[in-house]
């Protein structure tokens, strides 16, 4: 009887497999997606609209060649930097929830950077001076929770929390005593006009883009997922932050500080949230606006989760939340009977099905990969 246990125990369509790619990466994501939609368009029916008709209405003015293409992938340039930085910290077992914060504070390094050189520093300098402001700010604001959470044991969830209402005040404060001269303003100076990143319609018109705030960071975007890639799966301080994030006990004893890799995993997670500050400060606004974070940091933690923190994944889910807010802003020109937070609405239930539902949607999926490789 012991040995028929042993026998059933290991065979094949008892024994675990390795799910492929394909299928943990894009297969099951796109099915939580599509349930995301299924339920979405039954809140479409409900208030006597047609889904297909606002499917068509969301798509046309998300990625319209005009206005729509190029909005959606500025929002997604953000994105994918507050995306990329909780990555990188939970790869390392954080939950990085500061990036708002991050980015917040990396604006005022940005502002501060622009407002002293912009006048002096010609335009390719003043962009690398711009970037390096935004990553050591952002990093200097990841560096505290990690010093916190590495030789104290203060909790990063917790602590990047408390540091986000900080530096919302202290950019309050900021505004009001250097970097405006307008008393009661909540934009700072203008920057000078070379401390403007160019815009892609300006520097490539063939591609028939309007005057759009998109602009040469969505290829520093690219750059730095393509760099969060290397550095996760293909050197060793990835390599350490992986493993002190599967099993830090494991890691202490193979010799790998886990107070450092927490450390250093939370500066640079923080410098990749700061460099959306580079996006929307340095290279759309031109100024620091109090407002110009827009709950991105914190939506980079949605992108993360549907792109399976995976630098790929968080590209391709941030292209579809930039989409989600283009086409919803669109939406409201085209269906005014629509309500505007029906698109909040719709980036909910993505986010439930993704994190919520995770193991209702994907345990059917695994269960049936299983049956089927193991009757192969």
């Amino acid at each position: 009887m012991a040995e028929q246990k042993q026998v059933k125990a290991n065979s094949p369509q008892s024994m675990p497999l390795n799910m492929p790619l394909w299928l943990t990466g894009f297969g099951i994501p796109l099915v939580q997606l599509v349930l995301a939609f299924g339920l979405a368009s039954l809140l479409v029916l409900s208030i006597g609209q047609n889904p297909l008709h606002v499917l068509d209405v969301l798509v046309r003015g998300a990625f319209n060649l005009d206005t729509g293409l190029p909005s959606t992938l500025y929002n997604a340039t953000s994105l994918i930097f507050t995306g990329l930085a909780v990555v990188v910290a939970f790869h390392a077992g954080l939950f990085n929830i500061g990036g708002e914060g991050q980015a917040y504070f990396a604006g005022l390094g940005v502002t501060l950077a622009c407002l002293a050189l912009g006048s002096f520093l010609p335009a390719p300098l003043m962009f690398v001076v711009a970037i390096i402001a935004a990553l050591v700010f952002g990093g200097l604001y990841g560096f505290i929770p990690g010093v916190l959470q590495a030789k104290r044991g203060a909790h990063v969830v917790v602590t990047t929390i408390m540091l986000n209402y900080i530096v919302f005040a202290f950019m309050n404060y900021a505004m009001r005593f250097w970097l405006s001269k307008s008393e009661g303003s909540t934009d700072s100076d203008n920057f000078a006009v070379n401390s403007v990143l160019p815009r892609l319609a300006d520097m490539m018109p063939f591609l028939g883009f309007s005057d759009t705030p998109l602009n040469f960071s969505f290829f520093l975007a690219l750059a730095t997922a393509a760099l969060v890639w290397w550095l996760i799966w293909r050197s060793r301080l990835g390599y350490e932050i992986r493993v002190v994030g599967q099993n830090p006990q494991a890691a202490g004893y193979a010799g790998i500080s886990v107070s450092r890799i927490t450390i250093i995993a939370m500066v640079i997670s923080g410098a990749l949230a700061g460099l959306m500050a580079v996006n929307v400060v340095y290279g759309a606004q031109g100024r620091l606006s109090l407002s110009f974070t827009s709950g991105v940091g914190f939506m980079g933690i949605a992108v993360a989760l549907m792109g399976r923190n995976h630098p790929v994944g968080v590209v391709l889910s941030a292209l579809l939340f930039g989409a989600l807010a283009q086409g919803g802003s669109e939406m409201q020109f085209d269906l005014p009977e629509i309500s505007p937070e029906f698109n909040v609405v719709i980036q909910g239930l993505i986010i439930f099905f993704v994190a919520a539902l995770d193991g209702l949607v994907r345990k059917p999926i695994e269960g049936w990969y299983q049956k089927i490789r193991g009757g192969a």
